[in-house]
């Protein structure tokens, strides 16, 4: 089952564990490319947008996925390792 609400105990999972937030240097170079950010860190880009108050977060399965600015960054939940972040359409 898929929840999709802002603010929920698992948000407050991810948040409390902000810190853990990490990608390889693979996954930053997507991000940027994807999002065609010109930000020098994605991490923090990605941090910035997962805290934002308008953020929602769902998990399906592994990972948790938060929607913000038209934008969806997946993190795996296990692991907080970014894997992907991409522009909605």
């Amino acid at each position: 089952m898929t929840k999709r609400l802002p603010c929920t105990k698992m948000m407050n999972e991810l948040i409390q564990n902000i810190y853990k937030l990490h990608t390889t240097p693979m996954g930053a170079e997507r991000i940027k490319r994807n999002l065609a950010l010109t930000e020098s860190d994605p991490v923090t880009w990605c941090r910035e947008k997962i805290m934002d108050k308008g953020a929602v977060t769902e998990r399906k399965g592994k990972n948790w996925y938060i929607h913000i600015d038209a934008c969806t960054i997946t993190v795996n939940a296990g692991s907080y390792t970014i894997i992907t972040a991409h522009r909605e359409c």
